[in-house]
């Protein structure tokens, strides 16, 4: 086979795009990163996995391996940005076992496969003594309880600034709890999940559901002790289907149970 001159160039052109190919184009080239699932968000270049043919600038690409070559760098993936929680609102009812929320908002949404945006409202259980008209008539009975960390935010507006409020701390056994307790797995219900029959608890009676001129908390089974061993319903506040039954052990002037069985009435 004789080469002559002039088809020297046109072998070189015709190795250099059996090597190379026909387009490099990619998502920055053409100026393509789109959400979701999108056919039409493609071009012809090289893919992630160094093979040519069609590939794909769209969301979905990365699930599917068909990513066009400079993806990650043309369209790099953003988390989602979420601000700082709000304070907790005020129970959503007065005197009644209710909820109160607190709520997020989305400052960016997720693009290119980045992380999805977490939950934006929470709820926890709650119960306050008060209305417009004053204070409650009836506290709510059974015996409400809630974690002990509640107590740190829960509103303490009616505690006299005097300090003649002393609290107390009850012992239970639980003798029965339901199945609901066990499904509370909300970030703020999952204390009910170390509920077991047969633990013994710890619950504070302290202000605001111990007000001023009241001797004990409702529920907690002091104005029917006479010595015994009394059972007495509970419910959790925040799960209506976490409930159940405990014999009240005795009184005591301080709490001595650890964190993950100690309650407050509420």
């Amino acid at each position: 086979m004789t080469v002559t001159r002039s088809s020297v160039p046109l072998l070189c052109l015709s190795v250099a795009f059996f090597l190379v190919g026909p387009c490099q184009s990619g998502c920055r080239e053409t100026g393509q990163c789109c959400p979701g699932r999108d056919p039409s968000c493609s071009c012809k270049g090289w893919r992630s996995d160094r093979t040519f043919g069609t590939c794909y600038c769209d969301q979905a690409c990365v699930s599917t391996l068909d990513c066009c070559h400079d993806y990650d760098s043309a369209c790099p993936a953003l988390s989602c940005v979420v601000s700082e929680w709000t304070a907790w609102s005020g129970c959503a009812e007065p005197c009644r076992a209710t909820v109160r929320r607190r709520s997020r908002a989305i400052l960016q949404g997720p693009l290119n496969a980045g992380t999805p945006c977490p939950h934006l409202e929470e709820h926890a259980g709650c119960a306050e003594y008060w209305s417009q008209q004053g204070n409650c008539p009836n506290p709510p009975v059974p015996a409400l309880i809630i974690s002990g960390g509640y107590g740190n935010a829960r509103k303490k507006r009616d505690i006299p600034d005097s300090s003649d409020i002393t609290g107390y701390c009850v012992q239970f056994q639980l003798t029965s709890l339901t199945k609901g307790c066990q499904q509370s797995s909300g970030p703020h219900t999952q204390w009910m999940q170390h509920l077991r029959e047969g633990h013994r608890v710890c619950v504070e009676c302290q202000p605001p559901a111990l007000s001023a001129g009241q001797t004990h908390c409702a529920g907690d089974g002091e104005e029917d002790d006479g010595g015994r061993r009394q059972s007495l319903q509970w419910q959790a506040v925040g799960n209506p289907r976490c409930r159940g039954v405990w014999r009240r052990v005795g009184r005591m002037e301080a709490c001595s149970c650890p964190t993950a069985h100690s309650f407050l009435f509420i």
